[in-house]
């Protein structure tokens, strides 16, 4: 009687400590993981504010063509002010949030993009070499931002496809930091081609 008993006790001791085991290495993992996106989401925002960052020298080097239209650099001067002022805490980077960074992001890009067209009706602008040389930043820039988006998602498919597998999704759910995480997703109308039309 004794010895079954102790046997019972040495059971329950052992899948105790294998149980405890896996809940440890899984909230690593969990850990891990996390701590992957928050780096990605790191670098996600210095591609932003490089971009950020170029554009005052950009309006400077514009503002000195006196024809050039002020509404459009004003535009983009309102828009830099708007993402540069969204802040997302790394801690809370679900799909609401993220929706919202990208929407700031992709005002700016368009008013940046308008700039970059209506600079090609002034040549005399276009040709100059610190035009040049920050059209060309900005370029690598943006390329730069799309690397760094889709390594982000990487990150997040590589967390949320961990995360809601069974059972680890039980102890992911006791834990706030560990609740699902959102994706950089593509802009609205992205997927059709663009019309090229020659005709004035």
């Amino acid at each position: 009687m004794k010895k079954s008993f102790l046997i019972t006790i040495y059971t329950i001791l052992i899948l105790i400590f294998i149980i405890s085991l896996w809940i440890t290495g899984t909230y690593n993992q969990l850990v891990k993981l996390n701590e992957n996106i928050k780096t990605q989401w790191s670098q996600v925002e210095n591609v932003y504010q490089r971009r950020a960052d170029l554009i005052p020298n950009l309006v400077k080097t514009v503002k000195g063509s006196a024809s050039f239209e002020k509404n459009t650099l004003n535009q983009l001067i309102e828009a830099r002010a708007k993402a540069t002022s969204m802040n997302i805490n790394p801690n809370n980077l679900n799909q609401d949030q993220i929706s919202k960074f990208q929407r700031v992001q992709e005002g700016l890009q368009s008013s940046l993009s308008r700039l970059l067209l209506i600079v090609e009706n002034y040549p005399h602008l276009k040709s100059t070499q610190n035009f040049s040389e920050l059209q060309n930043q900005l370029e690598g820039t943006e390329n730069r931002i799309n690397v760094e988006r889709n390594r982000f998602n990487d990150q997040v498919n590589h967390f949320n496809t961990y995360r809601n597998k069974f059972p680890k999704i039980i102890i992911a759910n006791f834990f706030p930091q560990f609740r699902e995480k959102g994706y950089f997703q593509s802009q609205i109308g992205s997927e059709k081609a663009p019309i090229v039309n020659f005709q004035d």
